[in-house]
């Protein structure tokens, strides 16, 4: 049986030592897992798509079982089902996560008829409230949604349309981006006021703003400004912390990602296309997190991942502002546990700061 070092502070502690600029003594892990933690609970991916208690039990009891920071999310389509789309669950072996089956705009026209949805009742807002309270019922941090702007806007028109509108109609792409912002701030109001603003941290999450689908130039021009804006708004109502993922190839977005404001300090991950030693040169201040590659974590030998994870927490504990493992994306379903749990080994054999 292998044998762990004795931790010398719990995970909240951990986590509240992290997001207050305070030494901790080694590397957190976070599993970023939804689908992951449905299997190893005895759900099915649907299951935990469609019921947000069951979304709540499978990722706090994973986190448990492999010595995770707790922060659980529950998306669960956010983004597709809002302006009235209609979505796909991943009932299939290959599909992880709900995905759009019909966009809610279908014609120019739409787009100008599309209003900012009431974010009490609409889509999946609903689930995510209760399970916020679910949260708050666990002494959790509590999330709530806010961007990424072109990612929704990807879910509410389809990314095919969304590229070509970019290039022809950039005026639709502009609108849409507008009413997403207005939707992510009256989102933000709603958490704020339910919960208060120091027990948020808001999600976002972004892979539609990838390299490998618009230029960074059509990020510059249609996501940034919007971004920024729902960050600034959203800190300016008291929240601490942004919490983002920047998926996928990213490298030529991320001098313009480090034009927004992430909170103090924000918490950045990061899909395995960006190194950690340019993470860390962006983003100085925020902590960040990554980035195992998630289809070696998958198919690769337990050596290959706990040797993939020494060479990023060895390079993530240089980064003076806060560094956790984590795969560079969400963990795989079929991911084997074993594989999982060599990442956690690895911090126990290198992640130690004293």
């Amino acid at each position: 049986m292998a044998q762990f070092r004795q931790d010398r502070m719990t995970e909240k502690e951990r986590r509240e030592a992290l997001l207050n600029r305070k030494p901790v003594d080694r590397v957190t892990l976070d599993l970023i897992a939804i689908s992951f933690a449905a299997a190893m609970v005895g759900y099915s991916k649907v299951e935990v798509y469609e019921d947000y208690e069951k979304g709540f039990w499978s990722q706090l009891r994973t986190r448990e079982m492999f010595g995770s920071w707790e922060y659980l999310s529950f998306i669960a389509g956010f983004g597709m089902l809002e302006f009235g789309g209609e979505v796909k669950m991943p009932t299939s072996e290959y599909s992880m996560a709900i995905s759009v089956s019909r966009p809610a705009v279908q014609s120019e026209e739409d787009v100008w008829k599309l209003e900012v949805p009431d974010v009490k009742t609409a889509g999946v807002l609903p689930k995510m409230m209760q399970f916020g309270k679910m949260q708050q019922e666990h002494d959790l941090p509590i999330m709530n949604v806010s961007g990424g702007i072109l990612t929704a806007v990807g879910f509410i028109a389809g990314v095919e349309t969304m590229c070509r509108w970019m290039i022809k109609k950039p005026e639709l792409v502009h609108r849409l981006c507008r009413i997403v912002t207005d939707l992510h701030v009256a989102i933000a109001e709603y958490w704020v006021d339910t919960f208060g603003p120091e027990h948020i941290i808001p999600l976002t999450g972004a892979p539609t703003e990838s390299n490998q689908i618009i230029s960074p130039k059509q990020f510059e021009e249609f996501g940034l400004p919007y971004q920024k804006e729902v960050h600034e708004k959203v800190l300016a109502m008291g929240v601490k912390h942004i919490y983002i993922h920047i998926c996928g190839e990213q490298n030529l977005n991320l001098p313009l990602w480090a034009q927004i404001p992430m909170g103090d300090p924000g918490i950045i991950s990061f899909g395995h296309e960006v190194d950690l030693d340019t993470a860390s040169k962006y983003f100085p201040n925020d902590i960040i997190l990554g980035n195992v590659e998630p289809a070696v974590i998958q198919t690769g030998t337990p050596e290959e991942v706990y040797e993939i994870s020494r060479i990023c927490i060895e390079k993530g504990m240089k980064h003076r502002a806060g560094f956790i493992l984590a795969p560079g994306c969400e963990m795989p379903t079929k991911a084997p546990p074993y594989n999982v749990w060599m990442m956690r080994k690895a911090i126990n054999d290198f992640g130690w700061y004293e």
